[in-house]
């Protein structure tokens, strides 16, 4: 399955082309205790750009707007080549109840300041990043349109939302003439599997390209845990690691440290790392467009760039499949039983395309 970062693919119902893997650039900055310093994130984005790479994720508040202004300065010589990708929604302002949520004069307000931060004329692709269930889908998708008529955003997209909201507001787009949401960013790796019930069958129906966070699981798929950091005495609480927020989130788990122990397993055997595996797997969803990958150093970068080039045995995906799997849930456990295939279908043999 070999790939390069200049083998593009389309993000969902659109033309546009975006590499393989996108290059998160929330890790540009300090202000939150991590991060990667200006020097260092420049390099970061420089070993992307040349390696073809093109497509690069961020959102307003991200390293209190730093992310957003390294990212700004560092694609200013090459900005028409690349496809420069924001959020708006989170809180700019605590305090200020409309300096957040999906509303218009959020969105407007928001979109301005990218701009600024950004130093661009027009935002290639916006998601509304967090669902806030006050705004009506309607005052949403009209007041994206308006931008991209404007000329201010060419693409519209969204971020952690039920699936139900994200298909009502394709098909109302789709009716009104409104611009179409044309990706959808969830959280997807192996310990967090449950988008394959709803949010990534949506995606492939209503024309969504499926841009996945956290491929390595917040850190636990590398291998970083063991059984001792079950306890959580042993890790210090607040410490702003990513340890003490995974600890405080319930992510180290028993379960989640089995499925880490196979993705250890499976690299062993391929001469990789625990990340290029869990990321691969990702990767090689037909669902999925282009997970993105987050690094604080160059090497971590040149790790996970590695991804790309991981092709697995059919036994190893079967153990990582098995070892992750999760209950469908109602109804696409009883959609998909042997008695309702025998009683909507019997004997026929009826081939699909999709």
């Amino acid at each position: 399955m070999s790939l390069t970062l200049d083998t593009y693919r389309l993000l969902g119902r659109s033309g546009l082309r975006v590499s393989p893997l996108a290059l998160g650039a929330a890790t540009f900055g300090t202000e939150w205790g991590w991060g990667a310093g200006q020097d260092e994130a420049r390099k970061l984005f420089d070993l992307y750009v040349e390696r073809g790479g093109n497509f690069i994720d961020t959102a307003n508040t991200y390293t209190d707007g730093s992310s957003e202004r390294l990212l700004g300065e560092f694609a200013r010589a090459g900005r028409e080549s690349l496809v420069l990708a924001t959020k708006y929604t989170t809180l700019r302002r605590p305090g200020d109840p409309n300096s957040g949520g999906s509303h218009r004069k959020s969105l407007f307000a928001s979109v301005e300041a990218s701009l600024r931060q950004l130093d661009t004329d027009y935002l290639d692709l916006l998601y509304l990043h967090v669902w806030d269930f006050t705004t009506p889908v309607e005052e949403i998708l009209r007041g994206m349109d308006d931008l991209v008529r404007q000329g201010k955003i060419l693409y519209v997209a969204i971020s952690n939302a039920p699936a139900w909201q994200v298909s009502r507001m394709q098909t109302i787009a789709d009716l009104r003439g409104w611009s179409p949401l044309v990706a959808l960013q969830i959280e997807y790796n192996l310990i967090e599997r449950t988008g394959e019930r709803d949010l990534i069958p949506m995606a492939r129906e209503m024309g969504l390209g499926v841009v996945p966070y956290s491929p390595l699981g917040g850190g636990v798929l590398t291998g970083t845990y063991s059984r001792s950091d079950l306890t959580p005495a042993n890790i210090a609480p607040g410490d702003g690691t990513r340890k003490s927020f995974n600890s405080a989130s319930g992510t180290i788990t028993e379960r989640n440290l089995a499925i880490a122990d196979a993705v250890g397993e499976v690299a062993a055997e391929l001469g990789s790392t625990p990340a290029q595996v869990a990321l691969a797997w990702t990767l090689r969803n037909p669902g999925v467009t282009t997970p993105i990958v987050g690094a604080r150093t160059v090497a971590q970068l040149e790790e996970n760039l590695g991804a790309l080039e991981i092709d697995f045995t059919a036994a190893q995906l079967a153990r990582l499949d098995e070892t992750s799997a999760i209950g469908l849930g109602f109804p696409h456990a009883m959609l998909a039983s042997d008695r309702m295939r025998a009683v909507t279908a019997g004997d026929l043999k009826i081939e699909t395309r999709r």
